[in-house]
């Protein structure tokens, strides 16, 4: 049994493609305002809810991280304690 709340099950590689994926996508939306043939109010606009939907994807990411991790917890603290009630009043005595 592990001493950690929240174990990792991304590997590296998972990872860096993650991020890359990101930067990709990032990149090329900003590209692809500065090159829209609109004025620049709208590009604005456009920019400010790329940059908006983006920081929601993050924080419903980290959202939805710390719940699983909030249930992992208190599952883990739920066992012990009935593991502990279950030994203090086994039925089974060992004559030891």
């Amino acid at each position: 049994m592990s001493n950690y709340i929240y174990e990792n099950q991304n590997s590296k590689s998972f990872f860096t493609l993650a991020c890359i994926a990101f930067a990709i996508s990032f990149v090329g939306m900003a590209i692809g305002l500065v090159y829209l043939p609109a004025d620049l109010s709208m590009k604005g606009f456009l920019g400010m809810s790329y940059l908006f939907s983006v920081t929601s994807c993050f924080t419903l990411a980290k959202v939805v991280r710390d719940r699983h991790e909030s249930d992992k917890f208190i599952n883990k603290v739920e066992s012990a304690k009935t593991e502990k009630f279950l030994n203090e009043n086994s039925p089974v005595v060992s004559s030891l």
